[in-house]
């Protein structure tokens, strides 16, 4: 039976490329499902013998693991170019953007407090 190896809804589509190379590289027997025209089922890639499922899923851990690694590097060069926004260098960049996602954030959490306050 089919068995549920690696959602894609999200995923860029370079990291999705790397996981397909990964898998087909391992010789793993996979197919893949899309989220439809609706939306409505899982885009996944599905591994097809659940007796390859503990490889498989310890090559998919080795290539996360690296790849956390890899940002997490990626990361900390663009702090040390000084590349990476803070929450000021954002405000002053964009402050419309920043006040009118701030005053969304309040309008949500205004109504869903309101009931309670006016006990």
């Amino acid at each position: 039976m089919a068995v549920l190896l690696f959602r894609l809804g999200g995923v860029p589509e370079e990291e999705a490329a790397e996981v397909r190379q990964l898998l087909d590289e391992g010789g793993f027997d996979v197919y893949e499902t899309s989220e439809g025209r609706w939306k409505l089922s899982v885009a996944a890639i599905w591994l097809r013998d659940e007796e390859q499922l503990p490889e498989a899923r310890a090559a998919l851990d080795a290539y996360q693991a690296r790849l956390s690694e890899r940002m997490q590097q990626d990361l900390a060069e663009r702090e040390a170019r000084g590349e990476s926004l803070s929450l000021w260098q954002r405000l002053r960049e964009r402050p419309l953007q920043v006040i009118a996602l701030t005053l969304a954030a309040a309008a949500v959490l205004t109504l869903s407090l309101l009931p309670f306050v006016s006990l």
